[in-house]
């Protein structure tokens, strides 16, 4: 469980990074705000370790000012090694914002139900309310479909990732390819970007990334992290095939925690509105591509998964 971490090897992790030479003017803005130093002295935004800490710390360096400016305090980025590390750090009280996968806030939620409130998640483009895990090869590989990776080194992403592990494991398992035996060995790559690394330099055969399966497949769909990947220049969609996809996965959501004033959360969940319709260059940065809108969610989106988690998490013990 989360609790049993070692919390040295955590706090290692946790690494506050300053955004400062990536400034933004937020002087427009016009959205909700309150003065949360009456509550706390700072806003903590943590992020997951999908990708360098310096993108990360790039790509949401105008989250962090337009905080700033609705919050009245100062702001700071954390980012993290991996998916534990942000959700320890959530549940010990040491961030104020994260945004997670379904997977991830299941989690934190079956840990401690009590910790963190999901406040929006994103729609995409289409309107819908989720996001896909495909499963991808190098173009050159000869794999064609699933059926052709039988006995094949395959990767996933995170533990602790839902499309990155949880639900492409549950999937292929009741399809009949259960993947400790299916696959001639595993490996987690630590991350997304990471994980499609791995295929494009040939260490596995295939692997699992997430994407919004919709848009265009020579940009990387409209969302999701092979279309960050392309927008970095670190992936030619030439170079890649899917060959599998999963059902609809609910899109992750930001969480905060529950006894931040409600307020806080309502002023965040306008901020990202009002940036979505007034700074779209922001809010693709921080949506990692194109969204419709933010919209307001709770748990009850999110019980599924948590069903599935903890269904996954006693079948490991029975083991």
């Amino acid at each position: 469980m989360i609790k049993n971490l070692v919390r040295s090897i955590i706090a290692c992790s946790f690494l506050f990074v300053s955004a400062n030479a990536y400034a933004w003017d937020v002087s427009g803005y016009k959205g909700p705000t309150m003065d949360l130093s009456k509550y706390q002295p700072e806003m903590r935004l943590g992020f997951l370790g999908d990708e360098s800490a310096q993108d990360i710390i790039k790509n949401n360096a105008c989250l962090k000012e337009y905080a700033e400016v609705a919050y009245g305090v100062p702001a700071k980025i954390y980012t993290f090694k991996d998916y534990a590390g942000t959700m320890e750090s959530m549940l010990g009280g040491s961030l104020d914002y994260a945004w997670f996968g379904s997977s991830g806030y299941a989690g934190i939620y079956l840990e401690d139900p009590t910790a963190t409130v999901p406040i929006l998640t994103r729609m995409q483009p289409t309107g819908d309310m989720g996001y896909y895990s495909v499963m991808v090869t190098r173009a050159d590989s000869g794999i064609n479909s699933i059926d052709d990776l039988k006995g094949k080194s395959f990767g996933w992403a995170d533990p602790n990732s839902t499309s990155g592990y949880l639900i492409p494991s549950i999937e292929l398992k009741a399809a009949g390819m259960d993947p400790d035996s299916y696959f001639g060995s595993t490996q987690f790559s630590g991350g997304h970007e990471n994980n499609v690394l791995a295929v494009l330099n040939g260490d596995i055969d295939a692997g699992v990334t997430w994407v919004s399966g919709v848009g265009e497949w020579s940009e990387g769909y409209s969302s999701g992290n092979l279309r960050k990947m392309v927008d970095k220049g670190l992936l030619n969609m030439d170079d890649i095939k899917q060959i599998w996809s999963s059902a609809l996965i609910p899109n992750g959501p930001i969480v905060m925690p529950t006894n931040m004033p409600v307020r806080a959360h309502q002023v965040m969940v306008g901020m990202k509105q009002w940036i979505h319709e007034n700074d779209p260059q922001c809010s693709e940065n921080v949506a990692n591509g194109v969204v419709k809108a933010w919209v307001p969610v709770d748990h009850s989106f999110y019980e599924t998964i948590v069903a599935a988690r903890k269904a996954k998490i006693e079948a490991k013990k029975a083991e």
